[in-house]
């Protein structure tokens, strides 16, 4: 399945929360495809790659698509329980996003290196040692984690990760992982998309 494809499922998922927070009940794909920039065949298409999930003269029922979305997603009727590496400035800030609880994930544990942080409280977490990490995956089940630690340290941790059984690993450091083909990444590099909005902002200027 294109990556494209199953990145608009999350932006669906995330405007059927919202329009379902206003109170409404159904929408169309029209309507769906506007808030996202995307035409109406192109929802239909989405969606058809995965079942019939409209119906004539109504569109899609909000709450339902909501459901099978999540279903999808890997994300109804499940918490997926997430390991945090890195507990500097910016593993501190996302262990307080609360968005992570809302879709269905929860940081069980957070690892550091440091002497400095390592048994410090975080949220409700305490920072433990790296060294536990093997013990902690296979007790606590967890296949998912969040990369947040220097790029020179970033593929000797990912090789730890992989090898006691973490199979998707979200990155926040700036370098390019190597990993089996059984394990999937996700790449979150703040630089990079700045540098595609100044592109963007560059031929907008441009035109102007």
């Amino acid at each position: 399945m294109p990556k494209a494809v199953v990145s608009r499922l999350s932006l669906y998922l995330r405007e059927l929360q919202r329009v379902i927070g206003s109170g409404k009940s159904t929408i169309s794909s029209t309507q769906l495809g506007k808030m996202l920039g995307v035409t109406d065949a192109q929802v239909r298409k989405d969606f058809a790659n995965f079942g019939q999930f409209g119906y004539p003269g109504i569109g899609y029922r909000c709450e339902e698509l909501t459901e099978n979305i999540r279903e999808i997603l890997g994300t109804k009727d499940r918490l997926w329980p997430v390991a945090l590496v890195g507990c500097g400035n910016l593993g501190q800030a996302l262990l307080g996003y609360a968005g992570f609880d809302d879709q269905g994930f929860k940081v069980e544990v957070a690892y550091d290196v440091s002497e400095t942080i390592i048994g410090q409280p975080l949220g409700d977490l305490q920072v433990r040692d790296l060294r536990h990490l093997e013990v902690d995956v296979r007790e606590k089940g967890i296949k998912l984690a969040i990369l947040a630690v220097p790029a020179a340290a970033a593929q000797r941790v990912t090789d730890q990760l992989v090898e006691v059984g973490i199979s998707g690993i979200l990155n926040f450091a700036p370098v390019t992982l190597v990993v089996p083909d059984s394990v999937s990444i996700a790449e979150v590099d703040l630089a990079i998309q700045l540098e595609q909005l100044s592109f963007a902002v560059v031929k907008q200027l441009e035109k102007e």
